[in-house]
Order: structure tokens, then C-alpha cells, then sequence
């Protein structure tokens, strides 16, 4: 027993725990940290994404235009500061993935619409949709008036275009689109390449008997006819007028010729055309020259081109204002004096049209724009003294009218005279003056007539010897002295 107490208890063996590669520890840390990391990036992306895609602050429609060569974060930040954008630090972030997709941010002019987003924000200056400003050349402009337009408007830059570097025509009459910086010269330089296309285009596409022989001549007619009408579907007819004066010869005689030489390129003259405008010699005066004009005298639409290239199959050499705004067209002279005669008619009764111009030389009256000129007859040469008149009998009603017509147009042929205190044109005293038109000859001779007036209070009373065979005037009537008879003597 003794033994056995002697006997030393062994303690039970301290179980002890087996520690973790170093690198699995480090692995773990790093996942545990991960994954915090990944949480926190992931709730920065939700409220990133919601701010991205949440109704900016923007309370009405603004225009800002973002500065050529400006960064990312001078862009978020401008957009920030318009107060377009609620913060600019997630505007640049979504740059930067912008910028992996290959999508940059660009300069310009920009509108944004009120609450737009940052992600409408940054799609729209990463495509490039700026402002688009528009400006217009209507046809039947000149030159010198386009340019006037261009060299005025704020948001074209550069210095203005001189009009001796646009020819007369050369600029498309069209509505150009544009983006804030572009300069003039560009501008310019653009219409002219247009325009040039378009005539280069329809003049391929003439027909094949037309007089006018170059691209020249084919533009300057298109400006006369744009200026002849302002109505589409007359212009193919108003065009065959003048192909057809040219293939016979005749003068075009196109109102807004004369105006063109009278004020080049402003284009418009601020009074009607007098008939010593008519008679004055100038290049443009179609009255006075042969064929075209020396060059355009506007800037000729494609319907004004078309035209010229394919004008109407048609006989026509005349045509007037109709009082109704369009025009009265005729093969004879004798037809278009009927359309005049009509035309006059509606004038006197009050139903013209404001701008219609009449077909008797030296009444014309034309405004620019208005576009209802006329062509003239051209007017048979007379001889240099007119024969003597005979006495006339009696005229009838036919002869009476043949009589007033004629004198009509004596006085309609004679030259305006010069406001008092000027020198008359040298110019248009030059010309030939009109001789008046012979009245009708009679058969039998016209009886004299005396005018019998009764004398005023007071005046002493004349004798008057009525001869037989004469014709008393009393008070408006016409009573003739009757022929005494004499009695045969026995």
C-alpha cells in the first residue's frame, strides 16, 4: 500500500492548438480587408449612381459654352459652378469611365434643359450636340447683302469678308447651319462651294438648243428671272420669255436690270423707276443694250436655275403684271397690248397690286422684291419728223379712240424732265427723243368750229360775224350756221 502512495501521478498532457501558415493569415486579412473595401466602393457607386442619374438643380433652360482644350475636372467644374450639375466630383468620375469607352468630353456652345441630368449632362457634351445657330440668304438677294448679314451676326468670329471677294451670285441662297466659333471667311468660303455645286449640277442638265453658250451667262440669266417673279410655276415660263427674245434677237428689256445699274449691289431703290431711268445708258440697262447683262444682278434660287436649264415649251415674247400678282403672258404684240389694256383697267378701278409695273415705256414702276416687272414692246423706229396731219372731218367713235391712243403714248414716250435746279443727264439728252405717232388721215374736211362764249359782266359787247358753214359752240351745244342758198336769176 505503501508503495502504491509512494507511487508519483503523472499529469494528463497539455493539449495545445496548432497555429495557421503565416501567408494563409495574411490571405485572409487581405480578403477581410477586401471585402470591406468592396462594400464601401459598392456604396459609393449606389450613391454616385443615384446622384448621376437624379434631377440636377438646374431651374430653367441655360447656354454655356465650354472653352477649346479645357480638362475633365475645369469642365465638371464650370458645369458645377453654372450650377447646372449638383457635384462636379461625380460628373468626373463618370468622365473617367467616359474616357475608357473611347467617349472624350468636347468644347462648344451647350444648352441643357431645367433638371437635366449628369448622365444627360455628359451625354451630350461627350456626342458633341452643341448649339446650332441657323442664318438665312433669301434668293433674290444680292452679293453685297449676304455679306452685309454674315459680317453682322455675334456669333460668327474673324475678321468681316470684303465684297470684292464674293462675286455677284456666288453665295447659295439657302439657310446655313453653324456652331459658335466658326469664323466668316468658313462660312463664306461654304455657301460659295455650295452654290457652286448646285449651278455645276443643273447646268449638266440643259437643254441642248438653249441660247445661253456658258455657266457665266446661265447664272446672270437665272438672277434676272428670280427677280422677274416671285411665284415658282411662273418661273420656267418667265425664262422661255427671255430664251425666246434672245434666239429672235430682242432686247430683254427687264426692269430689274435697270435697277441693278442704277444701285449695284444694295439692291433695292427707293423710289419708282422714272422713264429718264429707262433711257439712261448703263451695262445693266437691258432697255438699252443687247443679250444678257455683263454678269448676275442677285443671288438665283435652284427653282431660278432649273428654270433656265429647262424653261417652258412655249412661243411666248410678253408678258405684264395681271393685278393679281402673277403675270399675263402673250406670242403677239398685238395680245400683250390686250393684257396691258386689262391691266390698266384693274389699275384705274383700284384693284393693282402693290409693285405691279405697267408695260408703257416710261410709266413702269418696280420695287425690288416685289418681283412683277414687265417686258416691254420694243417700239417700231419713226421717222426722224413726223408727216404733216391733214384737217380732219368729223371723227367717229373708232377714230376718236385711235386719236386718244395715240396720244397716250406720246405722252407716256416723253422723258421725265430734271428737278428744277439740276443739269439734265448727259447721257439721257443724248438719246433720240420719241416722235409722236401720225393721227388717222380723214376723207373730208372738218368744218371750223368758233367758240362762242358769253362775255362777263361789265365787258363790252363784241360783234361776231358767223360765217355760213361754221359751228357755233353756246353753252356746250353745237349749232351750225346752215348755207344760204342763192336764187337763180331769171
Amino acid at each position: 500500500m505503501q508503495d502504491e502512495q509512494d507511487l508519483e501521478r503523472i499529469p494528463d498532457a497539455v493539449k495545445t492548438k496548432k497555429r495557421r501558415p503565416a501567408f494563409t493569415r495574411v490571405l485572409a486579412s487581405l480578403v477581410g480587408w477586401g471585402l470591406i473595401f468592396g462594400i464601401a466602393v459598392a456604396a459609393v457607386l449606389v450613391w454616385g449612381w443615384i446622384k448621376f442619374t437624379a434631377e440636377g438643380p438646374l431651374a430653367e433652360a441655360k447656354t454655356i459654352v465650354l472653352l477649346d482644350g479645357a480638362s475633365r475636372t475645369q469642365i465638371a467644374s464650370s458645369l458645377e459652378r453654372e450650377n447646372i450639375i449638383s457635384d462636379s466630383r461625380v460628373l468626373n468620375g463618370a468622365a473617367i469611365l467616359w474616357d475608357l469607352r473611347g467617349k472624350t468630353l468636347k468644347s462648344g456652345e451647350y444648352e441643357f434643359q431645367p433638371g437635366a441630368t449628369m448622365a444627360n449632362v455628359l451625354d451630350i457634351i461627350s456626342a458633341g450636340r452643341v448649339v446650332a445657330h441657323k442664318l438665312t440668304i433669301p434668293e433674290g438677294w444680292t452679293s453685297q447683302m449676304a455679306l452685309a448679314r454674315i459680317n453682322s451676326n455675334e456669333v460668327l468670329t474673324g475678321e468681316p469678308v470684303p465684297t470684292t471677294d464674293v462675286p455677284e451670285g456666288a453665295i447659295v441662297a439657302d439657310t446655313a447651319v453653324f456652331r459658335r466659333g466658326i469664323s466668316r471667311a468658313k462660312l463664306v468660303k461654304d455657301m460659295m462651294a455650295a452654290q457652286e455645286k448646285i449651278v455645276n449640277e443643273i447646268w449638266s442638265r440643259r437643254t441642248p438648243d438653249s441660247p445661253i453658250k456658258s455657266k457665266d451667262e446661265f447664272v446672270t440669266l437665272a438672277s434676272i428671272v428670280e427677280k422677274e417673279t416671285g411665284i415658282a410655276e411662273e418661273r420656267p415660263r418667265v425664262a422661255a420669255v427671255f430664251l425666246n427674245r434672245l434666239k429672235q434677237g430682242m432686247r430683254l428689256q427687264s426692269d430689274p436690270t435697270i435697277i441693278y445699274g442704277m444701285v449695284g449691289g444694295q439692291g433695292k431703290l427707293e423710289r419708282p423707276l422714272l422713264r429718264e431711268d429707262i433711257d439712261k445708258v448703263t451695262p445693266y440697262n437691258t432697255y438699252q443694250i443687247d443679250g444678257l447683262p455683263p454678269g448676275p444682278i442677285a443671288i438665283p434660287g435652284r427653282a431660278a436655275l432649273e428654270a433656265v436649264a429647262a424653261p417652258m415649251a412655249t412661243d411666248d415674247l410678253y408678258f405684264v403684271a395681271d393685278g393679281t400678282g402673277g403675270h399675263a403672258f402673250a406670242k403677239t404684240l398685238e395680245e400683250h397690248n390686250a393684257n396691258v389694256a386689262k391691266w390698266r383697267s384693274q389699275q384705274s378701278a383700284g384693284r393693282s397690286v402693290p409693285g405691279a409695273a405697267i408695260a408703257s415705256a416710261g410709266e413702269a414702276e418696280t420695287q425690288v422684291g416685289a418681283q412683277n416687272t414687265v417686258v416691254q414692246p420694243e417700239l417700231p423706229t419713226l421717222p426722224a419728223t413726223a408727216p404733216a396731219v391733214a384737217s380732219a372731218s368729223p371723227t367717229t367713235g373708232a377714230e376718236d379712240a385711235a386719236i386718244a391712243e395715240a396720244t397716250q403714248t406720246q405722252q407716256a414716250a416723253q422723258p421725265v424732265p430734271a428737278p428744277a435746279g439740276e443739269k439734265p443727264d448727259a447721257q439721257v439728252a443724248a438719246l433720240p427723243k420719241p416722235v409722236s405717232p401720225p393721227r388717222p388721215v380723214a376723207k373730208k374736211p372738218k368744218p371750223e368750229v368758233a367758240e362762242a362764249t358769253t362775255p362777263a359782266a361789265g365787258a363790252s359787247q363784241v360783234a361776231v360775224e358767223f360765217v355760213p358753214g361754221t359751228v357755233v359752240v353756246v353753252d356746250g351745244r353745237k349749232i351750225p350756221v346752215p348755207l344760204i342758198k342763192q336764187k337763180k336769176k331769171l
